[in-house]
């Protein structure tokens, strides 16, 4: 299974690949409950000792593998560039064209630097924070933007998101959602037709055909549109949250958090820039 976010299905967050050094064959019993679960204790021999002793499995204990406290930190300095970019082109540039331009600008850039990275096989930190830094100026912009139009939308959006997220988290956790490979392939199937419907969407709005936005209007069809993106993100978000525990149980290398954060970043921001308009729609009806 592989994620959504094409940045977690290059190697070190792939489960067809594995990782070095260990026998990615399917072991009976330890996969019950779990159809595509896999051992990664197979040719380590301390794990070995521990199954034959009755002990439960852990993670290879050497030196140099990702853990949550990595994923973590990481997660941090990727978000909080975001954070510093918004921040700074809120309060340097004025709702302007020029400011519109810089936005859809930044927002190219860091396309391509996300895009650049999902293609390497190895995180790229100066690629990932670059990526960080460009999406956060468009966000700043298009927030200030929202803001001027709906006042406290921004912030709203913020405590949105944080809510979409603690609340996939705990779902998760709590095993309420068994992140599956039937359950990824309905999603994903599900992700990739909502796209396919919005890059039409916005061919028929440039050529004229749908007019105020189309399915993205700002009224009752443009809310469930709304919601469906975000919920989309949450699907993401589990998705996100089962690569990185399955990536420190397996032994994933510890640079591959900068993967973890970098997937993670963009699913928020997939979420925030849905919840923005959201917020800004239900505003526009009050």
């Amino acid at each position: 299974m592989r994620s959504s976010n094409p940045v977690f299905s290059r190697r070190g967050f792939s489960r067809d690949n594995g990782y070095a050094g260990f026998n990615t064959a399917p072991q009976a019993g330890y996969a019950q409950g779990n159809p595509y679960a896999q051992n990664p204790y197979a040719n380590n021999p301390y794990a070995q000792q521990d199954l034959q002793q009755g002990a439960p499995p852990q993670a290879p204990a050497t030196t140099g593998r990702m853990t949550m406290d990595d994923v973590v930190t990481r997660s941090g300095m990727t978000l909080g560039t975001v954070a510093v970019g918004a921040v700074l082109a809120w309060a340097l540039l004025p709702i302007s064209t020029t400011s519109y331009g810089l936005a859809v600008g930044s927002a190219i850039i860091a396309f391509v630097l996300a895009m650049i990275q999902s293609f390497k096989r190895t995180p790229v930190p100066a690629l990932i924070l670059g990526y960080a830094a460009f999406e956060g100026v468009f966000l700043g912009v298009i927030s200030e933007m929202y803001n001027s139009q709906w006042s406290g939308a921004p912030f709203q959006a913020v405590l949105g998101t944080l809510a979409v997220s603690a609340a996939t988290l705990l779902v998760y956790k709590a095993g309420w959602i068994r992140v599956t490979a039937r359950y990824a392939r309905i999603g994903m199937a599900i992700a990739i037709a909502f796209v396919l419907v919005m890059a039409v969407n916005l061919l028929l709005v440039a050529f004229g055909v749908a007019e105020n936005g189309g399915l993205r209007s700002f009224g009752p069809l443009g809310a469930i549109v709304g919601i469906i993106a975000i919920l989309l993100g949450a699907f993401f978000l589990t998705l996100d949250f089962k690569q990185i525990e399955d990536g420190i149980a397996y032994g994933a290398p510890k640079n591959e958090a900068w993967l973890a954060a970098f997937g993670l970043t963009m699913t928020l921001v997939w979420i925030y820039v849905e919840m923005l308009r959201l917020v800004a729609i239900f505003s526009s009806n009050d």
